[in-house]
């Protein structure tokens, strides 16, 4: 076999290998991106309902 193709398929496999890394980082970090948005829309949530009006809102001090 010649060098150079040898070196290609070399490379070609090392490429391959640094693509699957890549794209199981990638899919590795969307887990916390939801649970960051779901965070904060809960928080959203809370918040409206401890300010919508006549609501019973123990937590406020009179």
């Amino acid at each position: 076999m010649h060098t150079q193709t040898q070196l290609a398929r070399t490379r070609t496999a090392e490429f391959r290998a640094q693509a699957d890394a890549h794209r199981l980082a990638a899919e590795a970090k969307r887990p916390s991106e939801l649970r960051s948005r779901l965070g904060w829309t809960l928080v959203e949530v809370g918040l409206r309902l401890a300010a919508a009006p006549g609501a019973n809102n123990p937590a406020v001090a009179w």
